[in-house]
């Protein structure tokens, strides 16, 4: 058996990247090797103690299209992932409940309920009392939310193209295939 290899991120310890919305760290990047001066390039890392678990894999799959999702999605739309999840199932789920949205996700309530007030204070959904139960809050997009939702489910038709290009179409049918039957 061939022993998967890791390539070792020879990026700037002092640098930091925001591509997860985070606020700057203040620490100042490094000046560039000077011409000439290449930096060296680490040796990939042995993995093998944990190529046999699927989160392991999952994570490492991952990395690629949380990168196309921060560069399509999350910079120019000011999202995160969660976010745009909400604002999708919210477009395609009329009468939503928060009850229900924090079911599909797996959340919290409260951790919900925080990421609903953030979306609201952005004017792009609101909480509307349920008129069959009015225990429960209904989640609507607003006329914005409704053009973002859009919009952004349009960048996401192609952003992961260049992720999933290694794949086949055969291939790309069965990774999905198995995902979902994972997810049960």
């Amino acid at each position: 058996m061939v022993t998967p290899t890791v390539p070792v991120p020879t990026a700037d310890p002092t640098s930091h990247d925001d591509s997860n919305g985070a606020a700057p760290t203040g620490r100042r990047r490094r000046a560039a090797a000077p011409a000439g001066r290449a930096r060296a390039v680490a040796p990939a890392l042995k993995q093998q103690r944990m190529v046999h678990l699927l989160g392991y894999r999952l994570a490492r799959a991952d990395v690629r299209p949380k990168q196309a999702f921060v560069e399509h999605l999350g910079r120019p739309f000011r999202l995160r992932p969660v976010e745009f999840t909400i604002l999708q199932l919210v477009a395609e789920n009329d009468g939503i409940t928060q009850k229900q949205l924090a079911q599909a996700l797996a959340l919290q309530p409260p951790h919900l309920t925080l990421l609903i007030d953030r979306l609201v204070e952005r004017g792009v959904v609101a909480r509307v009392r349920s008129e069959a139960d009015r225990r429960a809050q209904i989640v609507c997009l607003t006329d914005d939310g409704r053009m973002l939702a859009e919009a952004t489910r349009q960048a996401s038709l192609t952003m992961e193209d260049d992720v999933l290009a290694r794949l086949s179409s055969g291939e790309r049918a069965l990774l999905f295939e198995l995902l979902d039957k994972l997810a049960g």
